[in-house]
């Protein structure tokens, strides 16, 4: 799978479970079709974790047949909060709970372990990088978009003419962490759904996996007694909710609508700030059986509240490849951060011709 001695970068998408990586030349081609993930163990701690990216940085080139002496530089995304050279929000995060996370430099430890450039991106920003570059393709650089990941938390990024937002801190785009109003978003008694990072009613206190297995599930369960997955442990069964909701499950339905609604409030909120051409929805919520998707992105839509000269500009669309697009768009930083002559800092990027 190797391609005869053309350079390339690696993006290493990392997750509250598992490691993803890919592989891309700098003429634009991705050399991984598909899924080659390993366990992330950031629940071990740091020192467990960038080991776990070192495994999946060494086991991507051996799949590919890529040697290590090909490989300019490296593209690493991780879930926020976190600065924009890769520092972890000294709050911690939803995947990143232990205290040895807050405040580490994620970046610079991967740098160090593996004695390459490493480039930094969250999660969210990286997703939406790659959806608005595949989406927009020549005109991408004449584009903007905002990208909500529905994942472990509430991902997200805004992109400006090709570029990614990242904020004076790094912390752009973390719309997870945006209120949204609850009135008539909630349930009859339904209590305010709370966060890991400490706020309530925030976006990803309800559109997140972490906020069905705290918050909507013990709600439904209830409205819903007899139900199957009141028998599994929590996490389990907010990981099985979203089978239920492709087979129609009414309580499943009703906590995706909820979710779907609350991606809608969000978008409104973007709406009025930065007024982007797409709005893109990503992750494990979309990684589903096609109907479900498509009614997932119409409830969304049908909760976004724009004004009619906005409607008539914007589109609605899943992030393309979605299980790959954290890797993949690090990877277009990587490598825009190598063709400017700066393996560092933030991903800035002019768009790499995709292949």
């Amino acid at each position: 799978m190797g391609s005869a001695g053309v350079p390339v970068v690696v993006g290493l998408d990392n997750g509250g479970n598992s490691n993803n990586a890919t592989v891309l030349t700098v003429d634009g081609r991705f050399l991984v079709d598909g899924l080659v993930e390993i366990p992330s163990e950031v629940q071990a701690g740091p020192e467990a974790a960038i080991e776990a990216l070192a495994r999946a940085f060494d086991g991507v080139l051996a799949l590919t047949g890529v040697p290590r002496a090909l490989v300019r530089a490296v593209g690493l995304d991780t879930p926020g909060p976190a600065s924009a050279t890769g520092v972890i929000s000294s709050r911690g995060s939803t995947n990143f709970s232990q205290p040895a996370w807050r405040g580490y430099d994620v970046r610079s430890a991967l740098e160090r372990r593996l004695g390459l450039p490493v480039v930094y991106a969250n999660d969210g920003n990286a997703a939406a990088l790659y959806a608005h570059h595949v989406h927009f393709g020549a005109d991408a650089m004449r584009r903007s978009s905002v990208a909500a990941i529905v994942g472990t938390g509430l991902g997200g990024g805004v992109v400006e003419a090709g570029r990614v937002v990242g904020g004076a801190a790094g912390m752009a785009g973390e719309f997870g962490h945006v209120h949204i109003p609850l009135d008539g978003l909630l349930g009859p008694d339904q209590a305010v759904p709370t966060c890991a990072c400490g706020f309530s009613g925030d976006v990803e206190s309800v559109a997140s996996l972490t906020g069905i297995e705290r918050n909507l599930l013990p709600y439904w369960l209830a409205r819903f007694p007899g139900h199957p997955l009141a028998a599994e442990q929590p996490r389990r069964a907010a990981k099985l909710v979203r089978g239920y909701g492709e087979r129609g499950d009414e309580l499943a339905r009703q906590v995706f609508a909820q979710q779907a609604a609350a991606l809608g409030r969000l978008f409104t909120i973007a709406a009025n700030f930065t007024d982007p051409h797409a709005y893109f929805v990503g992750g494990g919520v979309v990684e589903a059986a096609p109907e479900f998707r498509d009614w997932f992105l119409a409830t969304v839509r049908e909760h976004t509240v724009l004004r009619a000269e906005q409607a008539a500009v914007a589109t609605f669309a899943l992030v393309p490849d979605r299980d790959m697009a954290g890797a993949r768009g690090v990877a277009i930083a990587a490598l825009e951060a190598v063709q400017a002559g700066s393996a560092a800092g933030p991903p800035v990027t002019g768009g790499a011709a995709l292949r």
